[in-house]
């Protein structure tokens, strides 16, 4: 394991209950929504993947630049499946159930032990926006994350020029904790970014 990853990883773990971090990234739970299905990622996801990951707009607010090749998304998938294999935060593949095509990623952008705490990102495919998917796949995660792991935050933040991403937030319980200015540089330029959050008492108490 990585210094980086011991550090966030190898802290001392909470009640009985709950798995190690190591556990559970490495089993990746299967998830089910009404619509969809997340999974490990698999290396014939690499066509779906790159439909998308290719799009200049899907890629406009995130970190990570287009896709110009299948060979750059074959080593994206690698990397996931690699991350589980070690134990390490990775992301699930979302499947549509209908049909079986990959739509999107969701996944861990850093997990810490030590504070048991977590930020998550997602992207999906750009003829998928808008149907509610984003969020099914975000509340499946956020509920499996509490009841499997001794977290007592999660996180998730996105660049304020997209407030679609901020709605799947708050549809799934997040609260908007404020607005980070030049938090991120982004394709050359800095941008804000608006922080959410959930802490384990708000999704228990919604839980009841």
């Amino acid at each position: 394991m990585s210094f980086f990853w011991s550090r966030f990883l190898a802290a001392p773990q909470g009640a009985d209950r709950f798995l190690s971090p190591a556990q559970f990234f490495y089993s990746l739970p299967v998830l089910e929504t009404d619509d969809l299905v997340l999974r490990k990622p698999c290396m014939k996801d690499a066509k779906d993947i790159f439909r998308y990951a290719s799009d200049e707009e899907v890629a406009r607010y995130v970190l990570w630049e287009p896709h110009r090749r299948l060979s750059e998304t074959r080593m994206f998938v690698r990397e996931l499946r690699g991350r589980c294999r070690a134990g390490w935060p990775s992301s699930w593949a979302v499947v549509l159930r209908e049909s079986g095509t990959v739509i999107g990623t969701i996944g861990f952008v850093w997990y810490s032990s030590e504070n048991n705490s977590a930020e998550l990102g997602y992207s999906f495919s750009r003829e998928h926006w808008n149907h509610g998917y984003a969020t099914q796949a975000l509340k499946a995660v956020t509920d499996i994350l509490f009841r499997s792991l001794p977290l007592n935050r999660l996180e998730a933040q996105h660049d304020v020029r997209n407030p679609a991403s901020g709605r799947v937030m708050q549809k799934c319980g997040y609260t908007q904790e404020g607005i980070l200015r030049g938090r991120i540089l982004n394709k050359g330029e800095y941008v804000d970014t608006a922080l959410y959050a959930l802490l384990r008492s708000d999704w228990e108490a919604d839980q009841r």
